[in-house]
């Protein structure tokens, strides 16, 4: 049921997608189907099925009923429209709707498809979906790009501001680019385990289908053409910073204390010999913080929203990495000092001179 419930519809004119499709088979099997049309998720249980049927009831209060009745057996009977769960000693009954009138999702063929880990996907996701856009003025900056080309895998998320990029070598021939939606990305990693088994995934003009064997999620694609994000990361830097990712995180998280009450979120690099000093102030006071580091060139001043730094910081799994600056408006580009499967990139913030 949790998973399920993960594409019904709660804001609708459309009452039917607001249930779950309930269909009992003769192979001993109840499948489970929700939809909002543009997410769809299919799931199955084994059972025991004494007739074939199929209903659609109201996700919110079957779900909800399941969820509070005892760890014992649940018999589920459809009679005159009207759904009957019982267990022990309580009754449920559930005013069910045409299963006829339940939309079907898309049918598409898994000839030809990808077999990633579950664990490989869930963790390129948490890699780059906090780097979507939020605001649907660009439609296609609020989705993933899923792109397989020269042998590797790529995903690639941007807003404007900043850009990630997680990559991975993959053996596989068919190049694809398709642009995934936040949601259903963020629905996905909910659903896949931390475990070796190998989603499958296949492709087709407007969908994308993720197999994981007794679910089925299958999802619109975004329309239009990503950006040539290549075009966007720097290839030269002019100064290089080597530092320990936890005591910048420490440091950036008590500078952006006061930062958020000065609504800018504003913190200051000031980036010279073997140290980084870590500056914020608003009308409530100032925070000064000194990270060591080792440069390779020149010194810098620099300003970040504070927001975008903590974002990479609390994700990136390595405990140094390198920032890269060419000028103080030019991007910062963050990366691994032990591996090139990770790039960030995020644009500072223009200061007044002083």
């Amino acid at each position: 049921m949790n998973t399920v419930q993960k594409a019904t519809s709660t804001k609708t004119t459309y009452p039917i997608l607001e249930g779950i499709h309930i269909k009992a088979t003769k192979d001993n099997k109840v499948t489970f189907t929700a939809t909002d049309l543009d997410l769809g998720i299919e799931t199955f249980i084994e059972t025991e099925v004494y007739q074939e049927g199929a209903t659609v009831v109201n996700s919110k209060l079957f779900g909800e009923f399941i969820r509070k009745l005892p760890n014992d057996k649940i018999i589920i009977k459809m009679e005159n429209n009207n759904v009957y769960i019982t267990c022990q000693k309580s009754e449920f009954v559930l005013l069910g709707n045409n299963p006829d009138e339940f939309p079907k999702l898309p049918t598409i063929n898994e000839n030809s498809m990808y077999e990633i880990s579950q664990d490989l996907i869930k963790s390129m996701i948490r890699s780059t979906i906090f780097a979507i856009a939020q605001e649907e003025t660009r439609p296609i900056l609020t989705g993933v790009l899923f792109e397989v080309k020269d042998g590797k895998l790529s995903f690639v998320a941007l807003d404007g501001y900043r850009l990630a990029l997680k990559r991975y070598d993959i053996h596989s021939d068919n190049e694809i680019s398709a642009v995934i939606p936040g949601k259903t990305l963020n629905e996905i990693s909910k659903i896949l385990e931390t475990t070796d088994e190998k989603a499958k995934i296949t492709f087709t003009p407007n969908h994308i289908l993720f197999n994981l064997g007794n679910t089925k999620v299958i999802s619109r694609l975004l329309d239009g053409e990503f950006i040539n994000y290549r075009q966007i990361i720097p290839e030269e830097y002019k100064l290089k910073v080597k530092v320990n990712r936890n005591e910048l995180l420490d440091s950036i998280e008590r500078a952006s204390l006061l930062a958020r009450e000065g609504k800018t979120n504003l913190i200051k690099f000031d980036i010279k010999d073997s140290s980084m000093i870590i500056t914020s102030n608003s009308q409530l006071g100032k925070v000064y913080e000194e990270v060591n580091i080792e440069l390779e060139g020149e010194n810098l001043k620099i300003a970040f929203n504070s927001k975008y730094f903590l974002d990479v910081l609390r994700i990136i799994d390595s405990e140094e990495i390198y920032l890269e600056f060419t000028t103080n408006v030019s991007p910062c580009v963050v990366k691994k000092c032990n591996s090139d499967d990770y790039v960030y990139l995020v644009l500072p913030v223009r200061l007044v001179e002083e």
